[in-house]
């Protein structure tokens, strides 16, 4: 499996047709996938937004005033505002704000950034990232898969990874059960969330900050003769976790 960054990707503006723009510097090949970082796929799609965007309301200001009090930094409810009402969801209000977006992905301020944004204040998440990966996928030459991606904090471990929040042309996960191992035992739990590692693997070349490359493709990769799903974000009921959260609060004592 190769890994290879498009190079000479632009500053994106809005309404810039990334499929253009990727074909247009890479030769693409029919087996390829390619990995694009959410930013750029926001900044397309005209996601900016600015704080005043967001007038803070009772609850921002609570919870603004919260983290303000247990990091002693000033912390603008307006901001708070933006990630509530871009969540269905508040799991965590302290020591940080850990949402559900509207998309069923879970993580720290609703995946809003505040960096690179050149002319405003915040760059939301895409609204529907698999669906923006059909868009991206239809204007490719050969109708390569797309995983549309972002970084993420990952409960237990330090650091952040890459995790898929859209794909079209593939399943999210490959799935084992059924299959047997090198002893000719059964699997039977085994699903293996290959968006989220072809994520984290694309970033590797991608990488962060100033020098990052928001598009790579994933070359001699195949998704194998396997059974195949898409439910990657785990529902409430099978998620342990969430409900673990539901009845935790963060005690600042």
């Amino acid at each position: 499996m190769e890994l290879l960054a498009v190079p000479d990707v632009p500053e994106i503006r809005e309404g810039d047709d990334l499929a253009a723009l990727i074909t247009d510097r890479f030769d693409l090949r029919p087996d390829d996938v390619v990995v694009v970082a959410s930013t750029v796929v926001s900044k397309a799609e005209g996601r900016f937004a600015d704080l005043a965007d967001f007038p803070d309301g009772p609850r921002a200001r609570e919870i603004a005033g919260r983290l303000a009090d247990l990091t002693g930094d000033e912390k603008d409810p307006r901001f708070a505002q933006a990630v509530l009402e871009e969540s269905t969801e508040l799991l965590m209000e302290a020591p940080f704000l850990l949402t559900e977006t509207k998309f069923g992905h879970v993580g720290v301020n609703a995946g809003i950034d505040r960096s690179n944004v050149p002319g405003h204040d915040l760059l939301l998440l895409p609204e529907r990232p698999s669906e923006s990966a059909a868009r991206i996928r239809e204007g490719l030459p050969h109708g390569n898969p797309v995983v549309v991606t972002d970084t993420s904090g990952r409960p237990f471990r330090h650091g952040q990874a890459a995790v898929a929040v859209g794909w079209d042309g593939m399943p999210g996960n490959r799935d084992w059960r059924g299959e047997h191992d090198r002893d000719g035992r059964e699997l039977g739990v085994t699903v293996q969330c290959v968006v989220d590692e072809l994520a984290g693997a694309a970033n590797l070349v991608a990488g962060e900050g100033d020098g990052g490359k928001p598009v790579v493709v994933v070359r001699d990769w195949a998704f194998g003769d396997h059974d195949g799903h898409d439910s990657v974000f785990r529902d409430v009921d099978s998620d342990f976790v969430r409900q673990a959260l539901r009845g935790w609060e963060f005690n600042d004592a």
